[in-house]
């Protein structure tokens, strides 16, 4: 007997041919994975889904069939790669699902009657939201059952400022206001807004600030440098300093904030109160605090020019993002150096300038540690040495000021590298505060050819331990180590372990045999990866990155980057913890970590093939994101390097990408972790899917705590301000923003008795957040505060 027509011959053909062509191409990648050693599932679905496809043209109803026995098949095989985790089961599952509606929906199936092709179409419309319901729903928070109370004590002096960028010197974080609790939080409204006026498309750009409060005022910078005031109470600006900063060929224009100083000699009278800072263009700078002049008597009108002592300096190769810190009457601050352009760019010298005069008062320049003077006329601060750009702790009682080092220039070549350039790199360094001298000095990554920049404000906490509470430095890093040390004497409090690392150095280069892993705390680098962990929209997609995975040298972390073929590495030049770093919940003992997940990829290119090519030292071209190769220009080899994405600008590794994560520092436990932000501001191709379905997300910024026993933060790249349940992880309230929230929030009392919770929103072009100008005020209505 004949097999009976399926019902629309007409829908039949087009839906035949799409089944042909989406066959076809599964079967191309599927047969080149099967050809460097993957995965057969791939070539078997494109026959199967060929087969089907070519059935389905000729109105056979064994097209419908052999489709259904395709998604019997890729389910048993999804669930026997990866089990029941819901995400990465969602590109094996999702699109062979909604691709299978099309049977019911067109028509194009058996003569089924209408109760059988709705009873299809239920089956398959019930399978797919399974699958969404289930990704939203796979991260879960952890419980505190056995925590004690709290340790309690009277509030603090100043309670409700926020007088330095991570609150305290040893940028903690922690507030020790508590009108906002975790019973009321859900009611937190906005409050007001400001915005800066600052929006530029042809700069690179990023609204990193966190505002001071000292009185009634807020002091922020923008990412332009100028310098705002505001009411703490309204958010009406009380004055502006526009500081005219040279913004030409930056790599971000970015300013994460200020600092403010009281003149102990000064009771009153223009600048008794400075707010001190730095500019894109090297530059220090004092403003008197009530009229936001410059202070004539610091430096040269109010400026110090950070470019002295530097030898010639290119426009866009060194510059001032974080704020300066404030120790026994000095500010210490370091500079940004562009990565990646040029044997010898500017020193990373660090330096110290009396906080009332601007008057230099030290220098760390780590190719001559022993001498803190200005080098002598005709000559420089030693070039290309490992500078410190993420913001500086500093200790008052010790003494001691604690240094977060980046790598010398450039990052993925390090065969002519000095000795000092070795020692310094990549690591956590303390100084006397009153001379510069080191007093010891900590690595975290030996021999760094991973752009692995220590990136985080040193937090300094005393750390519980059996013996007691010892002065410790928690140092986060991009490898997503959290290293724990002494402060007095950099020694590791928590176990620390040197381990074989990947070798396999290209010419002209060494490799480190070890690496320190800090094994006495809870890691943030993500799993292994592995073939089976390459994600994407769909099998197509995945299919791409796991041939790209396969023909890419992955030896797990710090895998060097070499000439034959491209070296993924992961986490990649983001981290792991970028300079959001994490906070500390003082009251309770417990660590909040922000963290992500994006591995890179990349390649170094022979000089002579970099030449032909025309890459040329570009301080817009920083990591090889911005249109091509970086140069590192005077060294055998340009790099070219770029985050590890499918065709569809997806990361090629199953979500999450970004992660909040809290850390009992009693026992070093990992008490929680959840995903960090939905897919609402992420799609294929750089859409906006708008998708509230929480995956964890790329994020950049930092996190605060409170006596309250909250933990707010925005970060995530879908523009969500969220408040957290400091101890149990539950997401209690969160609050979409105008612009990325990529910054780190803070919170004061006002005049009125308000708590008041504040972030800056402008975006940030490394997420593709959206841009904005805003800084945003939140509080309680009246009826509700206590």
């Amino acid at each position: 007997m004949p097999t009976p027509p399926i019902n629309r011959p007409r829908a039949a053909r087009p839906f035949g041919a799409l089944l042909i062509v989406l066959g076809l191409a599964l079967c191309w990648l599927g047969g080149t994975l099967i050809w460097i050693g993957g995965s057969a599932y791939y070539l078997a679905a494109g026959c199967a889904t060929v087969g089907s496809g070519l059935l389905t043209w000729h109105c056979d109803r064994r097209g419908a069939y052999l489709y259904a026995a395709l998604l019997a098949g890729t389910a048993v095989w999804a669930i026997g790669e990866v089990g029941f985790d819901p995400w990465p089961l969602m590109p094996r599952l999702l699109a062979p699902l909604l691709l299978g509606l099309g049977f019911p929906l067109l028509g194009i199936c058996p003569r089924w009657s209408g109760r059988r092709r709705g009873a299809a179409t239920a089956v398959l419309v019930g399978a797919l939201v399974l699958v969404l319901i289930a990704a939203d729903r796979s991260d879960r928070p952890g419980g505190l059952p056995a925590l004690g109370p709290a340790r309690v004590g009277g509030e603090e002096a100043g309670a409700g400022d926020w007088p330095a960028y991570g609150r305290d010197q040893g940028g903690t974080r922690y507030s020790p206001l508590a009108q906002l609790t975790p019973a009321n939080v859900s009611a937190l409204r906005p409050l007001w807004q400001y915005r800066t006026g600052y929006v530029r498309k042809s700069v690179r750009t990023t609204f990193e600030a966190t505002p001071l409060k000292i009185g009634d005022s807020l002091y922020f910078c923008a990412p332009d440098n100028d310098v705002i005031a505001l009411d703490a109470a309204t958010g009406v600006e009380r004055w502006r300093y526009r500081t005219r900063a040279d913004q030409g060929q930056v790599f971000l224009a970015a300013c994460r904030g200020v600092t403010y100083f009281r003149n102990p000699m000064e009771r009153r009278g223009p600048c008794a109160a400075e707010i001190i800072g730095g500019t894109i263009d090297g530059r220090l700078f004092a403003l008197d605090a009530a009229t936001g002049l410059p202070c004539p008597r610091f430096g040269r009108g109010g400026f110090v020019d950070l470019k002295a002592g530097l030898g010639k300096v290119e426009k866009g190769y060194y510059f001032v993002t974080s704020a300066p810190q404030l120790i026994r009457g000095k500010v210490v601050l370091g500079g940004w150096v562009t990565d990646n352009q040029h044997l010898g760019e500017p020193s990373g010298v660090i330096r110290a300038f009396d906080a009332a005069t601007g008057a230099f008062a030290w220098a760390f320049d780590m190719g001559r540690p022993k001498e803190h003077g200005m080098p002598p006329q005709g000559e420089q601060f030693t070039p290309g040495t490992p500078n410190s750009w993420a913001p500086i702790s500093a200790d008052e009682t010790l003494g001691l000021v604690y240094l977060p080092t980046g790598n010398a220039v450039p990052d993925w070549f390090g065969g002519m590298r000095r000795p000092f350039d070795e020692k310094y790199s990549s690591s956590v360094v303390a100084l006397d505060a009153n001379t510069g001298a080191v007093r010891w000095s900590f690595q975290t990554t030996h021999h760094d050819l991973w752009d692995y920049d220590v990136p985080a404000q040193p937090t300094l906490y005393d750390m519980p331990t059996p013996a007691g509470r010892i002065p410790a430095v928690v140092q986060a890093t991009k490898r997503g180590e959290i290293f724990v040390l002494d402060r007095r004497t950099g020694r590791p409090i928590t176990r620390v372990e040197e381990r074989p690392a990947p070798t396999g150095a290209v010419p002209g280069e060494h490799v480190a045999p070890t690496q320190p892993f800090s094994t006495g705390m809870p890691s943030f680098a993500g799993p292994r990866l592995t073939e089976a962990t390459m994600w994407g929209v769909t099998p197509l997609d995945q299919a791409w990155c796991r041939i790209q995975f396969r023909r890419s040298r992955y030896d797990g972390p710090v895998t060097p980057v070499g000439l034959d073929r491209p070296a993924i590495v992961s986490p990649g030049y983001t981290g792991g913890m970028d300079w959001g770093g994490v906070s500390i919940d003082r009251q309770r003992d417990i660590m909040i970590v922000n963290s992500m997940r994006v591995a890179v990829r990349g390649r170094l290119v022979p000089r002579r093939q970099a030449d032909r090519l025309g890459v040329k030292a570009i301080s817009a071209n920083v990591h090889g994101d911005v249109g091509g190769m970086a140069a590192q220009a005077g060294t055998p080899y340009a790099v070219d390097l770029a985050p590890f994405l499918s065709p569809l600008g997806i990361p090629c590794q199953q979500p999450p990408y970004g992660l909040i994560s809290a850390v009992d520092l009693k026992t070093r436990a990992l008490l929680w972790s959840r995903s960090l932000g939905t897919a609402r501001e992420a799609g294929p191709l750089g859409t906006r899917s708008m998708l509230p379905f929480t995956m964890g997300v790329p994020n950049i910024g930092g996190s605060i705590t409170t006596a309250g026993g909250l933990t707010f933060i925005g970060a995530a790249q879908d523009s969500y301000f969220r408040a957290f349940d400091t101890r149990t992880g539950q997401l209690l309230w969160r609050m979409g923003l105008p612009a990325g929230g990529q910054a780190t929030p803070m919170t004061y009392r006002d005049r009125a008795g308000r708590q008041i919770v504040v972030i800056a929103a402008g975006g940030h072009d490394a997420l593709a957040a959206r841009r904005g100008d805003y800084v945003l005020a939140f509080a309680l209505p009246a009826n509700d505060r206590k």
